[in-house]
């Protein structure tokens, strides 16, 4: 008797591991509360489940392998079943419905109609796949009928999307839950509008909340994203709080970190100063609102005493703007005002579009409808605009209609500047190097004043440095990414107590920076240097470094030779402006891969100057008993002897080259392979007439056999052992974009040993007359 109960004990569990471990319903095959659905990857998991304190029982799908129980998707919101009689099945009729008990009447279905033809129950399965999505499709066909990502609830994944489709009249749109104990649909909706030109709004109830600005596309209108990092668990909700939020997992300490988070400040809030008017988040003063040019508060006393500007504001008394002289005066970077009212008309050049607006009395304002490609199309807006919002430097342009005394003024505080803008924008520059420069002597050499505030920003910005913000580490000390008050992403590089690179390393940084300006070479926004601490404010660039593409398997597929021409011709230019174009000449020292970020249109910006050091105009060679640099990149004159020229970059150009080409690290060792590195194994081949086999096998040999020859030859120049017989920076340039012919490079350098097998390493040692101190970087996934 014990062995008969021991057996059928053992075959339950048998019975009830092979259902939880399925990832399909069909109509013979239905769960029950207390069992589940799993992905193939083990990724999601679908069943019952009660949220918070609640003891209401709702079937939804969540992380399977999460310590904490994530709900992404929930069937049965608004209908719970108050006990564990849930079955959720395939009908009859071929439909997944959910029923409490065995009633007739559903508590959830999905709803859809299947033809006569395929009414067959045995014909249809539901299916949980590795994305999260729950799909209902015909079985023979693989036909899908329903699927989840068609109804999200309050959670935006990877692969799903938000947004709609005019052409098939859909719409995916996002609902917070009502409480952490409610999934019900709460109070707060993100979707796309469909009024006018396309915006993402967060609405409270039926009233505008947040408004992303409007939408670039055309008729396919919808939101969604991937990772690069298949590893790396997102999700963007939002919140029964009204806030919109990207959530990463951290392993590290088993919890959500936010990653991203909308409305930010008081002007993100809608239409915080009403009609015609703007909010600067930038403002010092706790009122942010401006009246626009022309305009006035529509009710002073609210505005000016209690600091309200709900009430927005109107065209001042006695104004006439038709046919009186008016014209346009231009507001620079905005989030443009709401464009539900809108009329969008493309194919309009930007002339046409004023004529078009200056024709209409009603018409209040215009900008450009599409920025891409140079801009095309108008927007023009008529009566009250609603919902502006002051921008750093990302912001479009809006042509305001002012009446001709207005006109007059702004013309007349403006002469000189608006005619001669070459002359503005230099100055701009000019100003700015100057202010950060006073800035940073007066926090690194004088150090008599000690404001907090800018490391208090930088703090606030970055959250405190939070390990979620944490873009990347190497020898220095470690990046954050952070976000500032008025919506700008910046980088921040806080530098190791026990960093290598000091207090000169710091300075020498800041003083190149400041004085550099190049499209190829990273952009320097401030510094801070607050008792111990020392901060560097960068420009964000969102695509990392070069190294995460062209060092990783499943990333350097993505760039293909042209893109990968293009960053090798980049680095060239900004190493010619360091050598030769710019005030001073510079040799950077640490040239590498992971020193060169890359911005949204993946162009190369060269960054990392704490090792740079400033030559004479005259001096041609230096020499130093402190060798810093990277193993693998350094020329070996520099590490053998301390002594760095132009030729030292010239070398580790050549080796950034070759590696881009080849897709691998000069420091790698292929086993079997006789060269120590990627440059002998390229020597090797070139005299062998098989240098093509170098190139990365990730460009499937969709490549021009010339101009990559032509390349690996010119990387090979580079890196010859005898310093004189490099090519500098400019014949350089010159070699990639003529064809000129070539000379026959010689033997390079080869640096290590068949002993050796260096990675990107860090080493430090005493004694004799040099100390190498390399430098290592890691950037983690965003």
């Amino acid at each position: 008797m014990c062995c008969l109960t021991l057996f059928i004990l053992l075959l339950l569990t048998f019975s009830f591991c092979s259902s939880s471990s399925s990832d399909t319903i069909s109509s013979d095959k239905p769960i029950r509360d207390g069992e589940f659905l799993i992905s193939k990857s083990k990724t999601f998991a679908l069943g019952f489940f009660s949220p918070g304190k609640s003891t209401s029982r709702y079937v939804g799908i969540w992380y399977n392998n999460l310590p904490i129980q994530t709900v992404v998707w929930v069937a049965n919101r608004d209908s719970p079943i108050n006990d564990t009689s849930g079955i959720l099945s395939i009908n009859q009729n071929g439909n997944l419905v959910l029923n409490h008990n065995l009633s007739t009447d559903p508590i959830w279905s999905a709803d859809v109609s299947i033809p006569q033809s395929q009414r067959n129950s045995t014909s249809v399965i539901a299916q949980l796949l590795d994305i999260a999505n729950l799909v209902l499709m015909i079985n023979n066909t693989k036909t899908v009928i329903w699927q989840s990502f068609d109804h999200p609830t309050d959670t935006l994944l990877p692969y799903l999307k938000l947004g709609f489709d005019r052409k098939t009249n859909r719409s995916w749109s996002l609902q917070s839950w009502k409480t952490d104990d409610d999934p019900g649909n709460g109070a707060f909706t993100v979707k796309f509008s469909t009024i006018g030109k396309p915006q993402l709004f967060m609405y409270n109830h039926d009233l505008p909340w947040w408004r992303g600005g409007h939408w670039n596309g055309a008729v396919l209108v919808a939101l969604s994203y991937n990772m690069f990092d298949k590893s790396f668990i997102t999700r963007v909700v939002v919140q029964q709080s009204g806030f919109f939020q990207t959530f990463t997992w951290d392993s590290r300490k088993s919890e959500w970190s936010r990653y991203w988070s909308e409305p930010t400040n008081q002007c993100d809030n809608y239409a915080t100063c009403g009609s015609n008017s703007k909010c600067d988040p930038s403002n010092f003063d706790d009122f942010k609102c401006t009246c626009l040019l022309g305009f006035e508060p529509k009710f002073p006393h609210v505005w000016y005493d209690s600091r309200d500007g709900s009430g927005g504001c109107v065209r001042k008394k006695g104004v006439s703007v038709c046919g009186n002289g008016e014209g346009f005066v231009k507001v620079e970077s905005l989030k443009l005002p709401d464009t539900s009212g809108a009329v969008a008309k493309g194919g309009l050049s930007f002339e046409e579009c004023k004529r078009e607006c200056f024709k209409n009395c009603s018409c209040t304002a215009y900008a450009v409808a599409d920025v891409r490609n140079g801009g095309s199309g108008c927007l023009a807006w008529h009566g009250d605009i609603t919902d502006i919002q002051k921008l750093s430097d990302q912001g479009q342009d809006l042509f305001l209609r002012v009446d001709k005394f207005e006109l007059a003024n702004y013309y007349k505080k403006s002469k000189g500047v608006l005619d001669k803008k070459r002359l503005a924008a230099i100055l701009v520059a000019s100003i700015a190097a100057i202010v950060i420069l006073l800035t940073c002597v007066n926090y690194l050499w004088k150090k008599k004043r000690k404001d907090k505030m800018i490391f208090k920003t930088i703090m606030t910005a970055t959250r405190n440095c939070g390990y979620e913000n944490k873009l990347g580490q190497g020898g220095f000390g470690s990046v954050y990414k952070g976000c500032l008050v008025n919506g700008q992403e910046i980088a921040v590089k806080r530098l190791s107590r026990n960093s290598g690179q000091g207090k000169e390393e710091f300075k020498t940084e800041v003083r190149l920076l400041v004085k550099l300006q190049h499209r190829n070479l990273v952009r320097l926004l401030g510094c801070c240097f607050e008792k111990e601490e020392r901060m560097l404010v960068y420009e964000y660039l969102p695509n990392k470094s070069l190294d995460f593409f062209i060092f990783d398997q499943n990333q350097r597929s993505s760039l293909d030779w042209n893109k990968r021409f293009e960053i090798i011709c980049g680095i060239a230019r900004g190493v010619l402006y360091l050598h030769q174009d710019s005030r001073l000449k510079i040799i950077h020292r640490d040239l590498k891969a992971s020193n060169v970020l890359l911005d949204a249109g993946m162009n190369p910006k060269i960054s990392d100057f704490g090792m740079a050091r400033i030559f004479g105009e005259d001096e041609i060679q230096a020499r130093t008993k402190r060798v810093v640099g990277t193993y693998g990149y350094m020329s070996p004159e520099y590490a053998m002897e301390g002594c760095y020229s132009t030729k030292s970059d010239v070398y580790s150009y050549g080796v950034l080259l070759l590696e881009i080409i080849a897709g691998q690290r000069n420091t790698y060792r292929e086993t079997g392979r006789a060269s120590p590195n990627l440059i002998g194994h390229v020597w090797t081949l070139w005299i062998e007439g098989k240098a093509l086999d170098i190139v990365d096998p990730a460009l499937n040999q969709s490549y021009p056999t010339a101009m990559v020859l032509r390349c690996i030859q010119i990387g090979l120049l580079c890196v010859q052992e005898n310093a004189m017989n490099r090519p500098s920076m400019l014949e350089v340039v010159f070699m990639l974009c003529n064809e000129t012919p070539l000379c026959q490079p010689q033997k390079p350098a080869f640096l290590f040993n068949g002993n050796r097998d260096l990675q990107e390493s860090s080493t430090s040692g005493g004694g004799g007359s040099s100390i190498n101190e390399i430098t290592e970087t890691t950037i983690s996934a965003r």
